[in-house]
This record gives C-alpha cells, sequence and structure tokens, in this order.
C-alpha cells in the first residue's frame, strides 16, 4: 500500500496587493504579515508600543515614541518601492515558487511606485522636520525664537 504525497501549492501572492499594502500600512507591518513572514509581529508590536508610549506625553507630535515611529513608515514606503520594481519573473521565483501560477502585472506596480514615492517623500520629510525641531528645541537651539 503506498501512499501519496500531494503537496498543496502554496498560495500565490499578489505583487500588486503586497505594494500597495506597504504604500498603505507598511508602518504596521501589513505587507510582513501578507507575505508570511515570520518575524512580522515585532513591526506591529514596535509600532503599537509607540503608539501607546506617545499618549503619556502632553504634545503628541513631539516625543521620542512618535518621532521613533519614522523607521517603519519609512521601512514600508521602502518596501513599497521594492516590491512594485521588482520584475514578475523574479518574484515570482522568491515569493510564489510553488504556487503554480506566474504573475502579470500591468499598471498597478507602476500607480504603486508613484504612489509610495510621492506619499513616502511627503511624510518622511515632515517627519524629518519634526525630528530636526524636537532635537533643537532639546538642545535649546531655538530659545528665544517664536515659531
Amino acid at each position: 500500500m503506498t501512499q501519496s504525497s500531494a503537496v498543496a501549492p502554496s498560495p500565490h501572492r499578489s505583487k500588486v496587493t503586497v505594494a500597495w499594502l506597504a504604500c498603505l500600512l507598511g508602518f504596521t507591518g501589513a505587507h510582513a504579515w501578507y507575505m508570511g513572514r515570520s518575524w512580522a509581529w515585532l513591526w506591529t508590536a514596535f509600532t503599537a508600543l509607540m503608539l501607546i508610549l506617545a499618549q503619556f506625553y502632553p504634545v503628541w507630535w513631539d516625543n521620542p515614541p512618535f518621532l521613533l515611529l519614522i523607521v517603519p513608515i519609512a521601512a514600508g514606503f521602502i518596501e513599497a518601492l521594492v516590491f512594485a520594481l521588482t520584475p514578475d519573473e523574479k518574484f515570482d521565483r522568491k515569493y510564489n515558487p510553488e504556487s503554480g501560477r506566474t504573475t502579470r502585472t500591468g499598471w498597478g506596480p507602476v500607480l504603486a511606485a508613484i504612489a509610495a514615492t510621492f506619499l513616502g517623500g511627503t511624510v518622511l520629510m515632515f517627519g524629518l522636520a519634526l525630528i530636526v525641531m524636537h532635537v533643537y528645541k532639546a538642545m535649546g537651539w531655538l530659545d528665544g525664537y517664536v515659531y
């Protein structure tokens, strides 16, 4: 009596979906959960911890925990660009080796890359400006200035 070991194909992950998840919800690690990464919980836990710690400060936007959120935000936008700009064949080789389907993308990843570039650039510049203002104020370099 022989047993057949039929291996079910692995789920097919969409390049467009992961690029948009990274662009819009990358700071929470949603794309890492979608891709099945084992450390996705760390990303989500870090973001949740920083948001919780930010609540203990009188000004929500001018405190170290909130400003540390720039790290997962930047990583999300960078990963959105990486996923969106990866060629379909390379994406399938790395993330869909046994799914039995091939990725054929059109304008979805291009639009996700454009959105990640513009939205990411705006958010990151604003975040860096907040960090610089926080550091300058903490060091006393803005004493006497009204801003």
